[in-house]
């Protein structure tokens, strides 16, 4: 038990040994390639960044690089960097660009801007070499109705200071868009903006786009302007139309209505007739009541005569009463007539 014991103690031993000279062995070449270069990495701190699970290579490599090119970078800030997530020899290249272009940019910054996701290198390279950025067509009206399509071309440089929190090249395009729209719509008509577009850099160049934003614009240049509809033309021939439409839905609704009313006076004819039918219905029913009655009282009077009931003076007397009263009937209705004005004249012409 104890010789087993003993043989595993020694196998670890051994195993710890190899692989301790293998990793000392292994940052050999990089400490000498260091010390060759005037990198300024000991050996034990090279060891130590494989147990820091930093790649030492990149380190030292990166530190050579720098030192060549009259840059001093701390180690530990090189570590710090790789062991935050950021990009070790992007932002050592993009430091000796910044010097060579004569651009004030420190490690603490570059290190910055490269963690917040930006290209510090691209970055770098814009502020030495301006980018050209295109703009999708604008579209605007001008005040005579005509629309213009203008298309520029917005030169940028990037500016350092205002990389990390700064607007990007949408908000850019959109501004420019924005002004260029808004200056061709202001323009009294589209020859004037066709004659001049490069009023169209200078007014949008004066409004100072550029505020918020990670770039510097450096100038503003239309690169085409084209003619499309007459805008103004086609929205007063719809309004035409509209207005056409509405009077022909009034016209229809009038004789709509129409119709309906002269729909509505043939049924009231129908009905006044109905009513009237229905009058001289009654009007003959009355009559035949009335003749009956007369037949009944001439047959009265006849038997009243036989049976010497009635005689010859009572029966003037009944017939001179029966005159009178038409009389005064034909009178009042005669004078009715006169006072409501249906018959003209004087009051003895009216009564018979």
């Amino acid at each position: 038990m104890a010789f087993a014991l003993t043989v595993i103690v020694i196998i670890i031993s051994v195993a710890s040994l190899s692989a301790f000279l293998y990793i000392v062995s292994s940052s050999l070449a990089l400490w000498f390639q260091c010390l060759m270069s005037g990198g300024g990495i000991g050996l034990v701190n090279i060891v130590l960044m494989r147990f820091r699970k930093v790649p030492p290579d990149l380190i030292v490599k990166s530190k050579i690089t720098a030192g060549k090119a009259g840059l001093i970078i701390k180690t530990d800030d090189l570590e710090s960097h790789h062991m935050a997530g950021g990009e070790v020899s992007r932002v050592v290249k993009a430091l000796i660009a910044a010097n060579k272009a004569n651009i004030s940019l420190d490690f603490e910054n570059a290190a910055g801007i490269d963690l917040a996701g930006q290209n510090v290198l691209e970055a770098v390279e814009m502020s030495v070499k301006p980018k050209v950025i295109k703009s999708d067509p604008v579209t605007a009206v001008a005040k005579d109705g005509i629309q213009l399509k203008a298309v520029a071309r917005v030169t940028v440089r990037a500016n350092i200071n205002r990389l990390v929190g700064g607007a990007g090249e949408k908000t850019i395009l959109a501004r420019v868009g924005e002004g260029i729209a808004t200056t061709m719509g202001s323009a009294p008509d589209h020859k004037a903006v066709l004659e001049n577009p490069d009023d169209i850099s200078k007014r949008v160049m004066e409004r100072a786009l550029d505020k918020g934003t990670a770039y510097e614009i450096l100038s503003i240049d239309i690169a085409d302007v084209i003619v499309g509809e007459n805008i103004g033309a086609k929205v007063e021939t719809e309004r035409a139309e509209a207005d056409k439409k509405i009077a022909e839905a009034g016209s229809e609704r009038r004789r709509s209505m129409a119709i309906a009313e002269e729909q509505e006076m043939k049924a009231r004819t129908q009905e006044m007739k109905a009513r009237v039918v229905e009058a001289e219905a009654k009007l003959r029913e009355s009559r035949e009541k009335l003749i009956d009655a007369e037949a009944k009282l001439s047959l009265s009077m006849a038997v009243a005569f036989q049976k010497g009931h009635l005689g010859i003076e009572e029966y003037h007397h009944i017939k001179n009463i029966e005159a009178e009263t038409k009389m005064r009937k034909s009178i009042a209705s005669s004078v009715k007539k006169y006072v409501s004005g249906e018959v003209d004249g004087d009051m003895g012409d009216v009564i018979p």
